[in-house]
């Protein structure tokens, strides 16, 4: 009999989304050899009004964008609120009634288990559980190493931790200790494959015997991604500079030109790619804002990290545990994200103990072992 299992994501940030296109690869996978598995991937904001996901998803990237210091501050409130206060009720209620549609997607597939890599679909399921409307089993996969208050949704079959200090918070609040599993955050599985940094390193016209670091992303902070690159770059040192500019055409444009001319040689834009994880092995370090999902992609690749400009709340703690785990460094602007790579230029042992640490903490194989974990556990159903 062939396993359905149903992932349930929120395009509220891309990190959600892709910790569950993680399990649908790992499925995937899966089934390509033979196993009687099937996953299907829903993004829950495709089920509600618009109304509903202008509020709840338009609005918090734009809060994190433009207000990030008032994200914090709700991060927070939120966070120490009462989960049977007013507050919380109403907009448990809210969420309920704008997620009909889902409920009659999810009735459709007919899965045999569900993980939810938001708290959103996981809190409307709780209600239908306890009024015994859904039976299969639902999961709850915590993509940040924090542990917020709405990540606490009771009656779920497990929860799946980041970290074992997330396990052990879970734990201390009253999660049954046997439901709660530490696999990390779920990644491609591409990250998890061996690869060989000279050839691919020569596909991308780099030279692989030289230092390079790759720009995942500017944020406030470090300026703009292309007058970052030209003041690293300016500052001088014998390294290649590889630059992520996502969707932005107009951004790889300038970048475009700055590779061209003053720069030729030592820097390589990169437009929008489904292949990261190329370019992480071309490189020796990764400059990034510290979101769960790409800094999981670093440590799986034992790739260290210089994090920068991190949104206050759920970044601020990912960028605490890199730190304290001795994984990353911390830039607070341009002027020490320049001197922290010059520093680390001139000192390879403290950056090969960054990858040592990073490789260490690196769960390459989470979407596989929250996979394996669903299964067994149909498997005594």
């Amino acid at each position: 009999m062939t396993r359905r299992i149903l992932l349930l994501s929120v395009s509220a940030g891309a990190g959600h989304v892709r910790a569950a296109d993680a399990l649908d690869a790992t499925v995937a996978a899966l089934a390509a050899r033979g196993g009687k598995v099937e996953a299907r991937h829903l993004d829950v904001m495709d089920f509600v009004p618009s109304s509903f996901r202008r509020i709840y998803a338009d609005f918090y990237l734009g809060l994190i964008t433009r207000y990030p210091r008032l994200w914090g501050m709700l991060y927070r409130i939120t966070d120490d609120a009462r989960p049977d206060a007013v507050v919380q009720r109403m907009r448990r209620t809210i969420e309920r009634l704008n997620t009909r549609r889902l409920r009659s997607a999810i009735a459709e597939f007919a899965p045999d288990a569900i993980v939810c890599t938001h708290f959103l679909p996981a809190e409307m399921l709780a209600r239908q559980i306890r009024k015994g409307r859904v039976t299969a089993p639902v999961y709850l996969q915590v993509t940040d190493f924090d542990l917020h208050r709405m990540w606490l949704v009771p009656g779920m079959s497990g929860y799946f931790a980041a970290s074992p200090e997330i396990a052990y918070r879970m734990h201390a609040v009253g999660l049954p200790r046997e439901r709660v599993h530490t696999t990390g955050i779920p990644v491609m599985p591409a990250f998890a494959e061996p690869h060989e940094r000279a050839a691919l390193a020569r596909d991308f016209g780099m030279d692989p015997l030289r230092p390079a670091y790759l720009v995942m992303g500017g944020g406030a902070g470090v300026g703009a991604l292309d007058e970052l690159a030209d003041n690293l770059l300016s500052a001088g040192g014998d390294f290649q500079l590889v630059v992520l500019a996502g969707r932005n055409e107009d951004m790889l444009a300038r970048l475009r030109k700055l590779a061209a001319g003053k720069h030729a040689g030592r820097l390589f834009p990169q437009g929008y790619t489904r292949h990261v994880e190329r370019l992480m092995a071309c490189c020796d370090l990764a400059i990034t804002k510290p979101g769960g999902l790409t800094t999981s992609e670093c440590l799986a690749m034992g790739l260290p990290m210089i994090v920068n400009a991190p949104i206050p709340g759920q970044e601020e703690r990912n960028a605490d545990y890199l730190l304290e785990q001795g994984a990353a460094w911390k830039a607070i602007d341009g002027v020490a994200l320049a001197w922290r790579i010059h520093a680390l230029r001139n000192d390879p042992a403290q950056l090969a103990a960054m990858a040592t640490r990073a490789r260490a903490i690196g769960r390459p194989h989470a979407a596989r072992d929250v996979i394996d974990i669903v299964l067994a556990q149909l498997g005594h159903r």
